[in-house]
């Protein structure tokens, strides 16, 4: 996968140390959490971590999570893309099946409704096609957020679960989970997790 891809608008590029400040202005923003405020990082150290897992992500899978550039002007919006999940599972060897690529992104709160969530959704669903065609994509979401229900439909993912979110402290959040393709029930269990 190149290190630097190109959508109509956007550059979706690898993750580097440099990214750190530009990533903590969008995550630290509360606008950006409003389905779940209490995740918020609040120190850089979290979000230099969370660099780290993406970058993980790109040396083990061969896919991760971009930071997402405009391309007009280079300023830094969020990050997105997919990552794998499952890949750790018991049953889950090289080609495991309980593997799944979720689909993910944050976008700074001025770039909310403007369609590059679903630009980069597109990028990353042809990138896994690419990387990993055998693996589903998956979106997993809570039911009240809306934007990102829209966008895993316009890029062509179907709701395929349905149910309580279990651990979250509000027992009336429902999450749901969209995919490709069908799943099998290990992959369900592996996007669950």
């Amino acid at each position: 996968m190149p290190f630097e891809i190109l959508t109509d608008r956007l550059s979706l590029r690898r993750p580097e140390p440099g990214d750190l400040d530009a990533v903590f202005a969008v995550y630290s923003d509360p606008r950006v959490w409003t389905h779940f405020p209490s995740l918020r990082p609040t120190e850089p150290e979290r979000i230099a971590a969370m660099l780290e897992r993406w970058g993980s992500s790109w040396r083990i899978h061969g896919l991760g999570s971009w930071i997402v550039r405009l391309r007009e002007t280079g300023e830094v919006i969020g990050n997105g893309g997919v990552t794998m999940l499952g890949a750790d599972a018991p049953d889950a060897g090289p080609e495991g099946p309980a593997r799944v690529w979720n689909l993910g992104y944050r976008l700074s709160a001025d770039h909310h409704g403007r369609g590059y969530a679903t630009e980069v959704a597109r990028a990353a669903l042809e990138a896994a096609a690419q990387v990993a065609p055998d693996v589903p994509v998956i979106a997993y979401l809570v039911e009240h957020n809306r934007a990102s229900a829209a966008v895993a439909e316009k890029v062509g993912l179907r709701l395929v679960h349905r149910a309580p979110d279990l651990g979250n402290p509000d027992p009336a959040v429902l999450r749901l989970v969209y995919a490709d393709r069908a799943l099998m029930p290990a992959q369900l269990t592996a996007a669950l997790r």
